[in-house]
């Protein structure tokens, strides 16, 4: 079962394409984040849904918000999948422990050994905003969290610590 809008979501430190630790508390009180778990790389759906997210950031959320992208997939295939696709954002790889993030967040499918596709907008404080989960071969409505993420107020401004 996916985590609740309105609880706290769980951060995690996962390596992406350019083998980064990157986490959901890096973004803690400067930045929205867009959360996606995508099937596998090099799938049509998953391909098509990221590289839309790429064409235009502005929609989804622009500077204010960080979007970052899970699967199961090894950092090096996630290499490879944004290097063949032009992602700009960070792939993560939710490989060892197998679809641990997945598992937190709801959405790991124990049937196929991969994450469905599950969208979190979680706001600068850390709190799921808005939620959906789609099985393997329904595509994404983006439409929807592009929404939700507009709805979203402002993030703080960065305090002089942190600038």
């Amino acid at each position: 079962m996916p985590i609740e809008i309105g609880q706290l979501a769980p951060d995690f430190a996962l390596r992406d394409q350019d083998g980064l630790v990157r986490g959901l508390a890096d973004h803690r009180g400067r930045r929205h984040v867009l959360l996606v778990f995508y099937v596998l790389a090099f799938s049509e759906i998953d391909a098509a849904e990221l590289c839309e997210l790429r064409d235009d950031p502005e929609a989804f959320g622009g500077g204010r918000t960080a979007t970052l992208a899970v699967s199961v997939d090894s950092p090096y295939a996630a290499r490879v999948f944004a290097d063949r696709e032009g992602l700009n954002f960070p792939l993560l790889s939710d490989f060892w422990p197998h679809g641990e993030v997945a598992r937190r967040y709801g959405v790991f499918n124990e049937e196929r050994g991969f994450a469905n596709r599950g969208t979190f907008v979680i706001d600068a404080g850390g709190v799921v905003r808005w939620a959906i989960v789609n099985r393997p071969g329904e595509p994404r409505e983006a439409e929807a969290y592009r929404k939700a993420l507009a709805e979203l107020p402002a993030p703080p401004p960065p305090s002089r610590e942190s600038a």
